[in-house]
C-alpha cells in the first residue's frame, strides 16, 4: 500500500468533491480499496476508466455530460486519487480491478469507457469475460508496445509534472503543458496530479511499451467502439486502420482538432462522438 509521503493531495482538491453532484463509493479488489464516484440515476451504468495520471475527479466534467443518458461512474484507478496504490499495475490487475467494481456495486451489464490508460483497461476486461458488459467504448488507447516504438510521451515528462504537483502547482504552470484545456480542468489537475502514485505512473508506462494492445484488441468482444484524436500521436493513423482490419466489427470514429486528450482538446466534439457511441449499446 503506498505510504503518505508518496502521495499527499491538499486540502483544496479534497473540496472539490464537495462540489460533485457525485456520491463516493468504496469496493474492495483482494486487499486494494478502490473509491468510485457514483452520478446516479436509473439508466444503464456506464464504467469510465481515466488515464495515467487522471484521478476520477478530472472526468467529472465528461460523467455530467451523460447523466441523461447513463449512469456514469468513475473509477479513481489503483495508485491514483483516493484509492489504494500498490500491486503490479498491470494489465490484467488493472482489469481485475475493473471486475471488482462491477460485482461489488453490482452494476448489471454495464458499458465500459476508458481513455487512454484506461481504454486498453477495458479492452482487457471485456476479452477476459468475467463480468458481462454491454460494450466498451475505448478512447485513444496507447498503441505502441513491443516493436511498435515508444510511447510518445517520455516518462520523465509525467514524472517532472508529479514533481511540479508535489512542490505545488497552479493552473497557470499546467497551462504551459496544457495550453488547451479548459480553466477547470487546469486547475483540478493542479490540485490532484498528487494524489498519483509515482510507482503507478513509471509500472503504467513500462506497461505502454512491453504490453501490447494488439494482443487483446482483435478479441474485443461486440459492441465495441474506438474514439481517436485526429491529431493523436497515439493513435496515428495508420494505427486506426490497423485496428479497423483487426477488428473490422468496431465502430471508430476520429474526432477533429483533437490530439490524445480528446475531451480536454475538443469537448463538444468528443462528447458527442462518445454519446454517439454509447446510443447502440443501451438498447
Amino acid at each position: 500500500m503506498t505510504t503518505p509521503h508518496d502521495r499527499c493531495l491538499p486540502q483544496s482538491a479534497l473540496a472539490d468533491l464537495a462540489g460533485l453532484p457525485a456520491t463516493g463509493r468504496w469496493v474492495r479488489s483482494g486487499t486494494t480499496r478502490l473509491h468510485v464516484l457514483d452520478y446516479g440515476g436509473s439508466g444503464t451504468p456506464l464504467l469510465i476508466l481515466p488515464g495515467i495520471t487522471s484521478p476520477a475527479v478530472t472526468m467529472d466534467f465528461v460523467a455530467r455530460e451523460l447523466t441523461d443518458l447513463v449512469r456514469p461512474l468513475v473509477l479513481d484507478v489503483r495508485g491514483r486519487g483516493l484509492s489504494d496504490g500498490g500491486g503490479s499495475y498491470t494489465l490484467e490487475e488493472y482489469a481485475e480491478d475493473a471486475e471488482a467494481v462491477v460485482t461489488g456495486l453490482g452494476l448489471e451489464r454495464p458499458v465500459l469507457f476508458g481513455h487512454s490508460m484506461g481504454a486498453r483497461i477495458a479492452a482487457v476486461t471485456a476479452v477476459r469475460g468475467k463480468v458481462a458488459l454491454r460494450g466498451t467504448v475505448l478512447g485513444d488507447p496507447p498503441m505502441s508496445g513491443p516493436g511498435r516504438g515508444p510511447y510518445p510521451t517520455p516518462l520523465g515528462a509525467f514524472l517532472d509534472q508529479l514533481a511540479q504537483a508535489r512542490r505545488g502547482t497552479d493552473a497557470d504552470e499546467v497551462a504551459l503543458s496544457w495550453p488547451r484545456w479548459p480553466r477547470r480542468e487546469q486547475e483540478l489537475r493542479a490540485r490532484w496530479l498528487a494524489g498519483c502514485d509515482e510507482e503507478a505512473i513509471a509500472a503504467t508506462h513500462r506497461g505502454f511499451e512491453t504490453e501490447d494492445f494488439f494482443d487483446w484488441w482483435p478479441s474485443v468482444p461486440g459492441p465495441t467502439a474506438l474514439l481517436y484524436g485526429a491529431d493523436s500521436p497515439v493513435v496515428t493513423a495508420a494505427g486506426a486502420g490497423e485496428a479497423a482490419r483487426l477488428l473490422p466489427s468496431a465502430v471508430l470514429s476520429e474526432i477533429p482538432d483533437a490530439g490524445h486528450m480528446l475531451f480536454w482538446d475538443n469537448p463538444p466534439a468528443a462528447v458527442a462522438a462518445l454519446r454517439e457511441a454509447l446510443r447502440p449499446m443501451l438498447t
